[in-house]
């Protein structure tokens, strides 16, 4: 095999998806056990294994941090057996450690996949966002509209008042305004306390969920994930990049990024085929978290890839010691 080889996204996406249920299996035996960082670290290993078995030639373009921050799974590292398809990686070994750590709802490991080239490098900084579920014609909402305005946009393109839509906002106190002014609409709001990319999730089963728009500032990294999520499941997203200080200005220049106020589409964060897998760690609305019974383990995980549209959940059960 080349560097030429060809991004076979149906033979690759169940190998992805061992990677994602190996990563949930190493943190679950930290649930609840309210230590973050290791919880986070036996991902890592997990899912670091996993993909070093894969016939990739896989460079990590979203991860743990810089290289000189994490000693696995950093931006840039190699991943793979070097053989195969040269392919971008983006990852979270456990999103939602915080949850993790406290037995809370919605921990997952998340990974996707696509050819080099075609997942923004995004930088370790904010990022505005706004999402909604399929259904809805392109540019229905933007960032640059108020949040009064988003829920007023969907409601009318709904046919429901403000009153029948609701909004999944991350809770920080950032983002109290928004929360207030979203309320003053009358629309309805499903606070989350980490975990955002099952919260933009979310809208892509709004029949499931009752979640109907996204918004507000949250990782860059995680907004890459969820814009590969959405790639595959449909729905619109949009991402700007927030930065704090020179020191995020400088990351975003080290990635390439010369536009600093650009706004992002979905199709700009994740431009190729992308298959995108999530294993639950602990239970939640999209997955089921970590079940354990004498002898054996079991998981759920959710696989898509954007070339069909295809979205699979699958049971994996294995017997462990």
């Amino acid at each position: 095999m080349t560097d030429n080889a060809e991004f076979h996204d149906r033979m690759l996406s169940l190998g992805l998806a061992r990677v994602a249920e190996q990563a949930a299996i190493a943190s679950a035996a930290l649930v609840g056990r309210g230590d973050e960082k290791a919880a986070d670290q036996a991902a890592v290993n997990a899912m670091r294994d996993q993909l070093n078995l894969l016939d990739i030639q896989g460079v990590v373009v979203i991860g743990e941090g810089e290289r000189d921050e994490a000693p696995m799974l950093y931006i840039g590292e190699e991943v793979g057996s070097g053989t195969g398809p040269s392919v971008d990686i983006a990852l979270d070994p456990l999103e939602g450690t915080t949850l993790t750590a406290k037995a809370m709802p919605n921990a997952l490991t998340v990974i996707a996949m696509a050819p080099r080239g075609t997942l923004l490098h995004a930088p370790d900084t904010y990022m505005d966002k706004l999402a909604i579920g399929p259904g809805y014609a392109d540019g229905v909402v933007s960032l640059d509209m108020s949040p009064k305005e988003r829920v007023e946009a969907v409601a009318k393109a709904k046919g429901c008042k403000p009153g029948g839509i609701t909004v999944c906002i991350l809770e920080r106190p950032r983002h109290q305004d928004m929360i207030a002014e979203v309320r003053g609409t009358g629309a309805a709001i499903k606070l989350i306390t980490d975990g955002d990319v099952a919260g933009v999730i979310h809208c892509a089963e709004a029949d499931k969920t009752g979640i109907d728009i996204y918004m507000g500032t949250g990782g860059a990294p995680e907004g890459v994930l969820a814009a590969a999520a959405l790639k595959c499941m449909g729905g619109q997203f949009y991402g700007r990049l927030v930065f704090r200080n020179d020191d995020e200005k400088a990351r975003a220049a080290k990635a390439g990024i010369t536009d600093l106020n650009r706004i992002y589409a979905r199709d700009e964060l994740v431009t190729g085929d992308v298959i995108f897998a999530a294993t639950g760690v602990t239970d939640g609305s999209i997955v089921k978290g970590i079940k354990r019974s004498p002898g054996c383990v079991e998981t759920e995980t959710i696989l898509m890839r954007s070339r069909t549209g295809s979205v699979r959940r699958m049971t994996y059960r294995t017997p462990v010691e």
